[in-house]
């Protein structure tokens, strides 16, 4: 399948990066509704970098966001004291945070997720690379691990969310760069 990469400007594709997010992550409306008002706080993030894929007819087919850590956000505020059980709270400083990384169903496995996360870690002028992903056997959790992630804190609990989630983090460079 043929794709291409590009820089985006998160606010103006909010819409579209959530339906991407939507079809990936199996997302309700009004969970749709909840993560557009994330996304919009995100991409006012000093730092954030946002990248697009998309097919030879212009359609986003995945999405991959980040910004430098911020220690009094909410998902920082979240994860620290389950980092600071496993001796990991360290990683919170000098960190870039994967924010969201979305990948339509029919366009996984054909290396957008990795081209995404690789573009998205290039350059950074941060040490180590932080996210969550569902605490399960997924392929992005596959991925992650296949360019160097580990696991930091499992299981974490979000509030609001039944689901439990694992942090994980790589140092930088990646594996794949």
């Amino acid at each position: 399948m043929e794709w291409t990469c590009r820089l985006i400007d998160l606010a103006a594709y909010t819409v579209e990066t959530v339906e991407v997010q939507a079809l990936a992550f199996g997302l309700t409306d009004d969970e749709m509704s909840v993560r557009r008002r994330i996304v919009q706080r995100h991409a006012q993030f000093a730092g954030v970098r946002a990248l697009g894929a998309f097919s030879p007819e212009g359609h986003l087919v995945g999405f991959g966001y980040g910004y430098p850590n911020i220690k009094d956000q909410w998902w920082s505020m979240v994860i620290e004291p389950y980092l600071a059980r496993t001796g990991h709270a360290d990683w919170l400083d000098d960190a870039f945070v994967v924010g969201e990384l979305h990948v339509l169903p029919a366009w996984q496995g054909h290396g957008v997720g990795r081209t995404l996360l690789s573009l998205l870690c290039q350059g950074q002028d941060r040490t180590r690379i932080l996210l969550s992903a569902v605490d399960e056997d997924t392929p992005a959790r596959r991925l992650y691990y296949g360019v160097g992630f580990v696991d930091l804190a499992v299981p974490v609990l979000f509030p609001g969310n039944v689901r439990p989630y694992c942090v994980m983090g790589a140092e930088l460079p990646l594996l794949v760069e």
